[in-house]
């Protein structure tokens, strides 16, 4: 969404007054019928997940929404362009009201709204596609775990990496016992400047949950999956060591590093920052076994005491992750499937990420009691 876009704007009607008591008014698929998309919010990450679902066999985008028209526009075009033709809205209320025909939703607003926008979708009755984070406060992601467990119906959150070939392939490897016991998983994202300096939101912590919230969850989930469950307690370091007032006002971080301890002494090292030099480090993301070592971005291992690495065998190899998550979404909808990463999973991963920064911002140690607690 623009930056001109306030969380008062942005949400001007409560959402109780809208949706409380609407029935669910989601008909029962068959297999033959198309499952009938809309979009809210179709900026940058709106517009891949939109091209994504256009290519995905079985769904049909009926309708797109955005706050700022000319996005709304694009969408519609993109729409039309893959040979289909979808509505045109500017206030998700409006377009859920009107087209009763929508079967599901793919939210992606940004991470401030999803909580009250989540929520509202899966009481008019719909199946939710909704972008990570789950929420940006844990009361919040409890708020919406409630509402799916009330409703019943298929929700998935966009950790699209879980569905990369390579990423899912090496996942499975590793499930399999293919390096024995896992010991700890090494982490890096390191960029250039990082995220957009015309969003200020992306650099409001408040609103973003702040750069572990919003980006490193993404490593941070896959992790978690390979070494299953939550972790006991993080720690760690960051701050502004470099973008001081870039944007003006800025209040997230530009770099950190944190520790996760699980149980039997497995841990997460993770170090994230915005001031890497062009192609120095970048993005990696490897698991340690007591028997070998997976590379999770490229799909492949390596045994302990071996020096050749092994590429793994990757189905649908060429395959964008997008369109693998979107694809599962679907099948999940219209075969009453539980999605990989469904709202058990996201509320583990978005607590790990909020309980990271939490160390972090209150330079202690911080358990997953005190994060996890009603």
């Amino acid at each position: 969404m623009a930056s001109s876009v306030t969380r008062r704007t942005f949400l001007q009607v409560p959402v109780a007054a809208t949706v409380a008591g609407a029935p669910a008014i989601v008909s029962a698929q068959t297999r033959g019928d198309a499952l009938r998309v809309a979009f809210i919010g179709t900026g940058n990450r709106g517009t891949a997940d939109l091209q994504a679902m256009l290519k995905v066999a079985g769904a049909q985008v009926v309708a797109v929404c955005d706050l700022i028209p000319e996005r709304a526009q694009n969408a519609a075009s993109l729409v039309a362009a893959a040979g289909g033709s979808a509505k045109v809205f500017t206030d998700f209320r409006k377009m859920l009201d009107e087209m009763k025909e929508i079967d599901t939703v793919v939210v992606a607003t940004p991470d401030w709204t999803h909580k009250d926008i989540d929520i509202a979708v899966l009481e008019m009755g719909k199946h939710l596609y909704a972008e990570k984070p789950l929420a940006v406060t844990p009361e919040d992601c409890r708020a919406v775990l409630r509402e799916v467990k009330r409703t019943g119906k298929t929700f998935q959150v966009g950790f699209q990496l879980r569905h990369d070939p390579a990423t899912n392939a090496a996942m499975k490897f590793i499930a399999g016992g293919g390096i024995g016991r896992v010991l700890m998983c090494h982490g890096i994202r390191h960029s250039g400047e990082g995220l957009p300096r015309n969003i200020p939101w992306y650099h409001d912590r408040t609103k973003s949950g702040d750069m572990l919230t919003d980006q490193g969850i993404h490593i941070l989930d896959l992790f978690r999956g390979v070494i299953g469950g939550h972790p006991l307690r993080a720690y760690g370091v960051g701050g502004i060591n470099l973008f001081k007032n870039e944007p003006p006002g800025r209040t997230s971080m530009d770099g950190y590093s944190v520790i996760y301890e699980y149980a039997n002494g497995v841990y997460i090292n993770f170090s994230h920052h915005y001031y890497d030099p062009p192609r120095f480090t970048g993005t990696w993301e490897k698991v340690f076994g007591s028997d070998g070592s997976v590379d999770l971005v490229k799909g492949t291992w390596q045994g302990r005491e071996k020096r050749e690495t092994i590429q793994l065998d990757i189905p649908d190899a060429k395959q964008d992750s997008t369109y693998m998550a979107m694809a599962h979404f679907v099948d999940c909808v219209r075969n009453g499937k539980q999605p990989t990463n469904n709202v058990d999973s996201a509320i583990e991963s978005t607590l790990q990420a909020l309980m990271g920064t939490k160390a972090i911002y209150e330079k202690r140690i911080v358990t997953w009691e005190e994060i996890s607690a009603a």
